[in-house]
């Protein structure tokens, strides 16, 4: 796990010589370092809570949806740009998501709870962020784009609480 963490900061730290796309600060290889090394010490806690395939796709998926949204959001930002404070609200989806688990116990039909919260918490943030800021600047991607994108998390998230939901004892 520790070699393909590392693999995968090297990418960047490669690229930087060749591009300026790519200008990755000591701080931002700390904060995706210790992403990677979050999501996989707690893709190995799941690991060793459920012997069920289901549920650790469940997990898998969700982790995987937490992860890129953090990405995403950090790099980029989904609504506008990075610096747009409309962004901030997704932070409500990780707290959800957070709290929820600790709240569950991870036990799977909590866990299913938590994943389709954590998908109406993803629906609504657009439509909040409008509300809070109706001259929003929605960026290149425009209010569809910013609509898809925040759907496939949805979809992510509804099909981890789906899979845990089956997962259940």
């Amino acid at each position: 796990m520790a070699l393909a963490i590392a693999g995968l900061l090297l990418i960047p730290f490669l690229a930087m010589p060749f591009t300026e796309e790519v200008a990755w600060s000591v701080g931002d290889f700390a904060l995706m370092g210790g992403l990677l090394v979050s999501m996989a010490i707690a893709f190995e806690l799941v690991v060793l809570r459920s012997s069920k395939s289901t549920y650790r796709v469940a997990a898998g998926i969700g982790l995987i949806a937490v992860f890129l949204l953090f990405w995403i959001n950090g790099a980029v930002g989904i609504i506008g740009s990075e610096d747009q404070p409309a962004n901030l609200l997704y932070a409500a989806v990780f707290i959800v998501g957070l709290g929820g688990a600790f709240l569950s116990r991870l036990q799977a039909r909590g866990m299913a709870r938590v994943m389709w919260v954590m998908a109406v918490v993803q629906l609504i943030t657009p439509l909040l962020a409008w509300l809070i800021w109706p001259q929003l600047s929605w960026g290149g991607a425009g209010v569809v784009g910013v609509l898809l994108l925040n759907m496939f998390f949805v979809l992510l998230f509804a099909v981890a609480g789906w899979l845990f939901w089956r997962a259940r004892e």
